[in-house]
């Protein structure tokens, strides 16, 4: 893994850590994102890894977009568009990984923090941790991503209130209307995220790569597509020696030994 100035990774047990370290509030800069996007692409490529779980350092997550870096988009348009696609296009990116990552939200997560941690696959967040979209405050929008995703893993009317109100949940509140998983003791994130991510470590990475891609692309298809989509894959599935490892070794009572081919 390449050395970044922003960003910290261990890889341990086949799980990657990678955390945001940008104090005082972990701001995502330029450099922030442009190693983002470069961390993710070696991760994929990494055989080793099989999860990642995503956290910031010391009490914050990611407070969001370092609002300075706006000032030159004043009166301009076409680049504040463009500024918005590519920050879409990094988080798309995250959303469509191929390795499972998990949001570990450890305190504040803002703006282009919780877009960050919406495109990751699940999120755990701590019980006084402070999730919200405070966009509107600053007489702007979500450009990340934030009114879509925010819409579907809650609903249209919740979404709406956040947006438009700008308003701040704590972890309960939003493992409550679903925008995240678990709520947990801020001592008791890292030890969850690890439990979770651990488990999908076992399983044949191959299985993992299309249960992401069959909720992921199906979701926003027709359901007789979403289904079509599904059975592909599990048909694919049963071409590789680890479906039939796992097959052969629930019939006779041991653990798969899965070799993802």
């Amino acid at each position: 893994m390449e050395n970044f100035s922003l960003i910290n990774v261990k890889i341990i047990k086949s799980v990657a850590y990678v955390t945001i370290e940008n104090p005082p509030v972990n701001a995502l800069n330029e450099t922030a994102l442009q190693e983002m996007e470069r961390c993710i692409d070696q991760l994929n490529s990494d055989s080793s890894v099989k999860a990642v779980i995503l956290t910031g350092t010391g009490a914050f997550f990611i407070a969001g977009a370092d609002i300075k870096e706006f000032t030159h988009l004043f009166e301009q348009e076409e680049l504040a568009e463009q500024a918005a696609f590519k920050g879409q296009a990094l988080y798309n990116k995250i959303e469509q990984s191929e390795k499972p990552i998990i949001a570990v939200i450890n305190g504040a997560c803002l703006g282009g923090g919780l877009e960050l941690a919406m495109s990751c696959h699940m999120r755990i967040a701590a019980h006084e941790a402070k999730l919200g979209l405070p966009e509107t405050k600053l007489g702007i929008i979500p450009g990340y991503g934030g009114t879509q995703r925010l819409a579907r893993l809650t609903n249209t009317a919740k979404a709406l209130e956040l947006i438009l109100t700008g308003r701040f949940i704590d972890g309960r509140e939003a493992e409550k209307i679903g925008l995240v998983n678990h709520s947990v003791d801020a001592d008791q994130l890292l030890q969850k995220a690890a439990e979770i991510a651990e488990s999908i470590t076992q399983k044949s990475s191959l299985s993992v790569k299309a249960a992401l891609e069959s909720v992921l692309t199906g979701i926003d298809l027709p359901l007789d597509e979403g289904l079509a989509l599904e059975a592909k894959h599990f048909g694919k599935l049963f071409g590789t020696e680890d479906t039939k490892e796992g097959v052969s070794a629930f019939i006779e009572k041991r653990p798969a030994a899965f070799k993802d081919r």
